[in-house]
């Protein structure tokens, strides 16, 4: 997609995410009511089959939120030891 490191548009990733797994669950909703299921049954169908499902279909969408949190996490972990090296009054 772009030279962006990685976790740079975490944000956007994880919301793109999350509304295509909540998508991907309405379709399959709305195909099990056409078929004349009842609505609390196709709901309760569709997220058993949609969120597993949508796993495998969003499989990159899925890789860069994953890579944008490792990024995240490694940047958070890195600041905190700073953070605890400067309490405790090591030089950098």
């Amino acid at each position: 997609m772009s030279d962006a490191p990685p976790g740079t548009h975490l944000a956007r990733d994880l919301t793109f995410y999350v509304l295509a797994r909540f998508a991907l669950v309405a379709v399959v909703a709305a195909v099990l009511l056409l078929l004349g299921v009842p609505l609390l049954v196709a709901l309760a169908v569709a997220l058993v089959v949609g969120l597993p499902l949508g796993l495998l279909l969003f499989r990159n969408l899925n890789a860069r939120v994953t890579a944008g949190l490792a990024a995240r996490n490694e940047r958070r972990a890195k600041e905190r030891a700073r953070l605890r090296a400067q309490l405790r009054g090591e030089d950098q």
